[in-house]
Formats: structure tokens, sequence, C-alpha cells
């Protein structure tokens, strides 16, 4: 069975180029259409959405590479994209992957590489070019280091609003707390919605789930 391609490119040359190179391998690969830009593409998908992976540019009039592959995976879920391009910058490559893009290489990649990756893909793979791969672990390290200093974040919460929390955790109701605190359920009413509203949640789940979060109980 032949994987259907279709192609996002603005560049006549580079589509022209790119569309050779997957002739190549027509007993496999049978290329659809290609776009010219974001819009364009979304209306052949449109009208013919057997389509199983898009090679996608990321810089493209009206509608570009990146807003394009949201709108596909919100519409096209099943539809794989490989971002093609010549940009193997950090934020090109985070947003992308944002986006929900399935693979990332540039347009330099030989024949035998596009079409190993399309197959890849296909298989659940997520294909990137050596630069690309490793760029995204830097990205991955970098992000890891995000989310532990966000882990950190100081709520201002008193020792005895934590307190409060832990014992929300347990799904204790406000009377039980009070008992277990020796305060009153008044009390422990006015605590939750401090607590509230320095966590900026609106209720028990979210302030719970947000204190696991963030490593204060």
């Amino acid at each position: 069975m032949c994987i259907k391609i279709a192609l996002a490119e603005d560049n006549d040359r580079l589509a022209e180029s790119i569309e050779e190179k997957l002739k190549l391998f027509s007993n496999d690969v049978e290329f659809k259409f290609r776009a010219k830009n974001g819009i364009d593409l979304i209306n052949k998908i449109g009208k013919d959405s057997d389509i199983d992976a898009v090679l996608m540019d990321i810089e493209m009039p009206i509608m570009d590479g990146i807003k394009t592959t949201e709108m596909i995976k919100e519409k096209y879920s099943s539809i794989k994209v490989i971002m093609l391009t010549v940009f193997d910058d950090e934020e090109k490559i985070f947003s992308a992957i944002q986006a929900g893009a399935n693979g990332y290489l540039l347009k330099d990649e030989s024949p035998d590489k596009i079409f190993d990756s399309i197959k890849m893909i296909m298989d659940g793979g997520a294909p990137m070019s050596p630069v690309i791969a490793t760029k995204a672990l830097t990205l991955l390290r970098k992000s890891e280091f995000v989310f532990s200093e966000k882990e950190k974040v100081d709520f201002e919460l008193s020792k005895r609003e934590i307190e409060v929390l832990e014992q929300l955790s347990r799904g204790l109701d406000y009377q039980k707390i009070a008992e277990l605190l020796f305060i009153s359920p008044a009390t422990v009413r006015k605590h939750i919605e401090n607590i509230y509203k320095k966590l900026e949640v609106h209720n028990k789940v979210q302030a719970v789930q947000k204190a696991i979060k963030h490593k204060i109980i």
C-alpha cells in the first residue's frame, strides 16, 4: 500500500526538488498534491483528506507551517506531519513540537533519509535530522530545569494553611479538619479561601493537585 503524501512549500524550486526525491520511491509513496501556503493546504485537504502524511514547510505566506500543523492536528488527527525546513533554531523546533509535529527534517536531507523518515513516522516513530535531535535533547534538558524551578515556586502559604491543605488531600471535610487542628470550622473555611487565592485555584481538587505538583504537600 502506497503512503499518500502532501507537500506544503511556497518555494517552487524547493517544491520541485522535494517532489523529485519522492518520485524515486513511487512504488511506495503516492504524491497527492502540493500547497503553496497553510490556507491552501487546509482547503485542499478539506476536498481530499485521504492523506497519510504532510511534508510541511515552516515559513510560508498567509499561514505558516506551525499554525497549519495545529489546525491539521485538530481537524485530522490521523494525518502525520513532518516539518521539512531550513530552520534548525530551538524556538522553531519547540513551536513545531508544541503544534503536534511528528518529525522534523532539514530540506537538504537525502532522498533515502526522507523516505526512511516517512516510513518511520507511519510506524509511530519520530524522525529527526541529527542536528535537530541534538537541539531537541537540549530543549528537553532546559525544560526539565524549568519544570523543577516551577515546582519550587513560593506561594507564601502559612504553616497552618499547608496543614489544612494536607488534610484536604485526605478528603476530610471542614468539620473533621477543624477537630484535628483544634480550630473552628469558620477558621478552616477562611484558611481555605486564602489558599484558593494564593494558589489561584477555584476548588479543593485544583488546590490539592497544584500543591502536589509544586511539592507543597
